[in-house]
């Protein structure tokens, strides 16, 4: 059967339209707040995460910078996605950004990729949001690590809230890695799959992977040392 959707969301930030433009319409803007490593070229958005890649999307409107759109092919079973971007400057240097994800996803058993899409898609718009707000015009490195399967998620999301501590909106936390120096933070974003935290020098998130493992999937920004190793250590004890 089948579900047709479309998430829309918004937000005013302070940050120029021509920053929000560089954000939402360039690889390395991109980079900073979305999945993986993100190129724009030749009319096509092409984003590579976990090790693969996601399918083409091709751009549909860009009119800088009030509008940028792009979306996949439609498969043979219907799929797709789309994303829409829609910027308005406001007074005082701030800007209305609005972020429309719609699509379609075949199936009878689209129910739990639906819920993990709606997840996804406030979480990416939440980072955003923080990295407009608080670094617009900077260039994050993303690391993306994936921890081991599954089994108990509702296990699995109680470890790692105990291990970062305040977990609610706006709470304070604080993350203990081997191997790197302790990161205080403030979380931004939490939903029932997802959560985002904001540091003093990057975007760190967690989200549910898709029937599979708990992602680790961050911005950091400056000059960052090699974080992998220790993420995925970390990450083995949330395995439920």
């Amino acid at each position: 059967m089948g579900h047709e959707f479309e998430l829309p969301l918004e937000a005013e930030v302070g940050a120029t339209p021509e920053e929000v433009w560089a954000a939402i319409s360039t690889g390395p803007g991109i980079d900073s707040w979305f999945l993986g490593r993100t190129e724009v070229a030749g009319g096509v958005v092409r984003t590579a995460f976990g090790g693969g890649e996601m399918p083409p999307s091709r751009v549909t409107a860009a009119e800088e910078p009030r509008r940028f759109a792009h979306a996949s092919a439609t498969g043979d079973d219907g799929r797709f996605v789309a994303y829409e971007f829609l910027v308005e400057g406001r007074d005082r240097g701030s800007t209305l950004v609005r972020m429309v994800t719609s699509g379609f996803l075949p199936g009878d058993d689209w129910a739990e990729e639906y819920e993990a899409m709606t997840g996804g898609a406030a979480l990416f718009f939440a980072t955003l949001v923080e990295y407009l707000t608080h670094f617009p015009g900077r260039r994050a490195t993303p690391v993306t690590e994936f921890g081991p399967p599954v089994t108990d998620w509702p296990r699995a999301w109680q470890t790692l809230y105990a291990e970062v501590g305040d977990a609610a909106p706006g709470g304070k936390v604080r993350l203990d890695l081997p191997g790197l120096p302790p990161i205080d933070g403030v979380v931004y974003h939490r939903g029932d799959q997802t959560l985002g935290i904001r540091a003093g020098n990057a975007l760190y998130r967690f989200m549910q992977g898709f029937r599979g493992p708990m992602i680790a999937s961050h911005h950091l920004f400056g000059d960052p040392a090699d974080q992998g190793p220790a993420w995925r250590a970390w990450l083995d004890r949330l395995r439920g």
